[in-house]
């Protein structure tokens, strides 16, 4: 019978060393991590596409103005749950209207 070790808070280790490698607590924030690094530079990608067609995502609340790409990007970096769909339904791709 084998029993797991907990070597620290990434890592666990089988009695006898046949298991290695890091925990799904490390695992899974790395991956939300790297999924919302790819949309936001699709964002900005998008973003540049539509500035260069001279039809730039714009939005507008009292004295906030986001409309170039690079702001586009820094609000979905710092608030991704606010800034992406956001940025989907001002280019008319929001699924939920």
């Amino acid at each position: 019978m084998s029993t797991l070790i907990a070597t620290g808070p990434d890592r666990l280790i089988q009695k006898g060393g046949e298991m290695t490698g890091p925990s799904l607590t490390v695992l899974v924030p790395l991956l939300v991590l790297l999924v919302a690094l790819a949309v936001d530079s699709w964002v900005y990608a998008d973003a540049r596409k539509h500035v260069r067609q001279g039809e730039p995502a714009v939005f507008a609340l009292g004295p906030v103005r986001i409309a170039t790409p690079e702001a586009w990007f820094a609000g979905c970096l710092i608030l991704w749950v606010v800034f992406f769909p956001l940025y989907l339904t001002v280019t008319g791709r929001n699924p939920f209207r």
